[in-house]
């Protein structure tokens, strides 16, 4: 096999090439630490001869719970380096979602963060006796007999690399990656050497990644977008990944790195759009005029600038008043790739940056096609399209449905051919679930998920996603789950952005105690009203919210309200606030 077919082999042409270039850096005690091509490959062989002296062998499965750090990615790639098949556990699951995962891959190792992602294995591990070694990475306050030290596994006699780089077979599965269960149990999908290689190619050149790139890792790296991000496209176009100290410490992070891509889910950029409009609700008079003006004259550019128009005097000295100002403050200053993915993002929010001079860019893509689809070109950005296929894709609609073919499909789902089946057809295309339309030169809309789309009682198909999107644009909405299937008019759980209302409520001289108490005020329904309302302005009436009820608590992946990656669990929702919803069409 050739070295270039995996992405081991990858790693192993940077540390030859660039021995000396940085490849990762990890914060710790508030100071940057550097890790080289070559110290990265290095660690990756000794990792490597760790797990096989455990009793890895090639085509186990290895788990791995933890938030992203240097040790995760390390042990993914010493674990394909040695053809055996990582599988990656989200540092939120609860612990029957450890299990599911663990007993359903059959996960031969598991290596966790610390004691509390080691506890969730051992509460579960009488369901998983396919597990039989634990190992841990931070060992404070692990009492456990028999629990091997991830600084032990690092410590083994190195693999020859580049003969178990030769030894790997393109099509084998390198990794699963678990999908995110909004509809029922997550399936493991199996991603091959061959689909990282291929999508590491096909997203380097449609980011136009080079090892002058930089990027902060912060998404969960059981995530197939952030696995793209900092280990397929980092170890194919060889630039730099950080690692922050965690969630607590992602804004000052990416201040100090001000990475050159960077990849936000929708929630991350509306939390970002939120911070920048409390801030200047608590600002002086005179600059909220100038961010006023500043952000009139950015939306007024933004047309321009989608399609690669240079700046004019006026852009460049707003620029310095306040668009470079801030965007050094969002940690965005450098980002000349910065991507939207993973889910539908209301089109305020793209103005919103575009007008900042933030190019950001749709793409989309999903867990079965290793993240590599459709993404939108550079001087050709169409709000609300998420761009013409990448090289080596086919798109086509059937009934509306998306499907997409291209050596980056998956191989299946891991033990369950059924799904499979129903995934892939016999001609090689990927069945997305996704609706959607193709314009005449290639550019994909996404309508909706075909399961959520809506009919109300009238026959009225409503797509709640776009209407969703729309009412989560305001700072002072974090979640809306718009209801209305078989129902005479539409409604909706709306769930508050707990940070931004209590400031709202701080100047209002409102005074509450707990989340549920601020939710439950009169003057908080009607700050929510207002904004149902204006958002209804420019909705046909049959899409308009008739009815809404503000959530009590905010929904959560441990409650099993919503997936890792935060995405709504509908059938959840439906059944935990079934009172609510009554309520609402009573």
């Amino acid at each position: 096999m050739s070295s270039a077919a995996s992405l081991p082999g990858h790693l192993l042409r940077h540390a030859a090439e660039r021995p000396g270039a940085v490849a990762l850096r990890d914060k710790h005690l508030g100071r940057w630490r550097e890790t080289t091509w070559k110290a990265y490959a290095e660690r990756v062989a000794r990792a490597a001869g760790g797990l096989r002296a455990l009793g890895v062998a090639p085509g186990d499965r290895v788990a791995v719970h933890a938030e992203n750090r240097v040790e995760w990615v390390i042990a993914d790639l010493a674990v394909q380096a040695i053809g055996a098949i990582t599988v990656g556990i989200y540092p939120t699951s609860p612990a029957a979602e450890v299990e599911h995962v663990l007993a359903q891959s059959g996960a031969k190792v598991l290596v966790a963060e610390d004691e509390e992602q080691l506890d969730k294995a051992l509460a579960v591990r009488g369901g998983v006796p396919e597990v039989e070694r634990l190992v841990v990475m931070d060992p404070r306050g692990v009492r456990e007999e028999g629990v091997v030290l991830w600084a032990d596994v690092e410590a083994g006699d190195p693999i020859d690399l580049e003969a178990a780089v030769a030894a790997l077979e393109p099509g084998a599965p390198a990794i699963i990656v678990y999908t995110s269960g909004t509809t029922g149990p997550p399936k493991g999908a199996m991603i091959t050497h061959a689909n990282l290689v291929y999508a590491g190619a096909a997203s380097g050149k449609a980011f136009a990644t080079g090892p002058q790139d930089s990027s902060l890792s912060y998404l969960p790296l059981s995530h197939i977008a952030e696995r793209l991000f900092s280990v397929v496209g980092a170890v194919h176009a060889g630039y730099a990944v950080h690692f922050g100290e965690g969630p607590e410490t992602f804004p000052q992070d990416l201040r100090e790195v001000q990475p050159t891509l960077f990849l936000g889910v929708p929630r991350v950029w509306e939390k970002m759009l939120a911070g920048v409009e409390v801030r200047m609700a608590d600002a002086t008079r005179l600059k909220r005029t100038v961010y006023r003006a500043a952000l009139k004259h950015g939306r007024a550019q933004a047309a321009g600038r989608m399609r690669g128009a240079a700046p004019d005097l006026a852009d460049r000295v707003w620029g310095a008043v306040l668009y470079r100002p801030l965007r050094e403050k969002l940690g965005l200053l450098r980002v000349r790739a910065a991507i939207s993915g993973a889910a539908p993002i209301a089109p305020q929010v793209l103005e919103f940056f575009w007008a900042l001079g933030v190019p950001i860019r749709e793409g989309y893509a999903m867990t079965e096609n290793t993240a590599t689809c459709t993404y939108t070109p550079a001087g050709d950005v169409r709000i609300g399209w998420v761009g013409p296929a990448l090289e080596g894709v086919e798109l086509k609609l059937d009934d509306g449905e998306i499907l997409t073919r291209s050596p980056g499909v998956f191989a299946g789902y891991w033990k369950n051919p059924e799904a499979t089946a129903a995934a892939v057809d016999e001609e090689g295309w990927l069945h997305t679930g996704d609706v959607g339309v193709l314009s005449p030169d290639g550019f994909l809309k996404i309508t909706d998920r075909k399961k959520d789309i809506l009919i109300t009682a009238g026959g009225k198909n409503i797509a709640p996603s776009e209407i969703e999107n729309r009412l989560k644009v305001s700072p002072y909405v974090r979640e809306a789950i718009v209801l209305g299937d078989g129902r005479k008019h539409l409604a909706a759980l709306i769930g508050i952005e707990g940070d931004t209302v209590s400031d709202w409520a701080a100047r209002q001289n409102l005074g509450f105690t707990t989340y549920a108490d601020l939710a439950g005020k009169a003057e908080v329904r009607g700050l929510v009203q207002a904004w149902v309302d204006e958002v209804n302005a420019d909705l046909a009436p049959p899409e308009q919210v008739k009815n809404f009820t503000v959530l009590p608590k905010e929904l959560d992946h441990q409650d099993g309200e919503l997936t890792a990656t935060q995405k709504v669990k509908r059938s959840a929702i439906a059944a935990q606030f079934s009172d609510e919803v009554e309520a609402l069409y009573a």
